[in-house]
């Protein structure tokens, strides 16, 4: 067992992609594909499951994961001990959902790799549900997420701003000229929000059913973007964060109607595992993410 092949089957398990595991370490992709084979053959278990396209970790792959990430991240410390931290190397391994991906993130990654640029950084979009297990599972070093105040044991979480969400609707929508809205007003009309399980869906649900609405007509769907580009075409009221709209409203595309939803408290969320060495690289990605958002938050705040 080589280490090159336990750098390989990290990134392979980080990406779930051949190709582009084998851009990230510069290898040609016949290389990554003998690597992963050679260590699946000397352990004697598949790690991997190849389902059409699409990549997926076996168990056997994901608790061999969670060995391998110690052993790597031991490696990777002893290196900082003997290398300039101003001049960190390595990889590091990023998820958040869509919307942070879009709206937070981009100003993060640009001044981390001006400081960073020999560091190999790594982003994964994926759902709300998949990101903790992400951390727990090695998958990735740090996630981002859009959440209520979370409280775990095994994580350790930097609460970065709260995030305001309204509802918004396009210019020649009946409730768009409205100064005052009622709960009457709501009925018959279609909100366009989020799948069930994301976690301001539920807090918009919870929302309205205080309110005494328990009948809501929906348009669900998995992307953000998705949802403004149907509010912007008149089919319903949006449910979204002010981020992803702010250049819509700028233009003219969409208005937020006068209504406040009740106990709905969302934040941009930094997480980590706290049993996770914490690399060079990786804390100073956390002290520019932190910087940044937070920055963030000082000049919107200020408008």
């Amino acid at each position: 067992m080589e280490l090159r092949q336990l750098n390989t089957f990290r990134m392979v398990a980080s990406t779930l992609n051949f190709s582009r595991a084998a851009e990230a370490l510069n290898y040609v992709p016949s290389n990554v594909t003998m690597q992963i084979k050679a260590l699946e053959d000397e352990l004697g278990v598949r790690l991997f499951d190849r389902l059409g396209k699409q990549l997926v970790l076996t168990t056997a792959g994901k608790r061999f994961l969670t060995h391998i990430q110690d052993v790597l991240n031991k490696l990777d410390e002893a290196r900082s001990v003997v290398h300039d931290n101003e001049n960190l190397s390595g990889t590091l391994t990023i998820s958040a959902n869509e919307v942070l991906c879009a709206y937070r993130l981009p100003v993060v990654f640009r001044l981390f790799r001006s400081l960073h640029p020999g560091v190999r950084l790594i982003f994964r979009s994926v759902s709300n549900q998949q990101l903790k297990p992400a951390l727990f599972e090695g998958a990735a070093d740090v996630v981002f997420m859009l959440d209520e105040p979370i409280r775990s044991s095994g994580l350790a979480v930097e609460p970065l701003l709260e995030e305001t969400f309204r509802l918004f609707v396009a210019p020649d929508h009946p409730l768009a000229k409205r100064t005052v809205l009622q709960l009457e007003d709501f009925h018959g009309e279609v909100f366009l929000t989020n799948e069930k399980g994301c976690p301001y869906r539920t807090m918009f649900d919870r929302s309205f059913e205080k309110e005494g609405i328990d009948s809501i007509t929906y348009l669900e769907f998995q992307s953000a973007e998705a949802i403004k580009q149907c509010a912007i075409s008149g089919i319903g009221i949006a449910f979204l964060p002010e981020i992803v709209v702010e250049a819509d409203i700028e233009r003219g595309e969409l208005v937020a109607l006068p209504w406040q939803i009740a106990d709905l408290h969302v934040y941009t969320q930094m997480l980590w595992h706290k049993d996770k060495w914490l690399s060079p690289i990786i804390k100073s990605f956390i002290e520019v993410a932190s910087e940044v958002i937070s920055v963030d938050e000082e000049s919107e705040t200020a408008k």
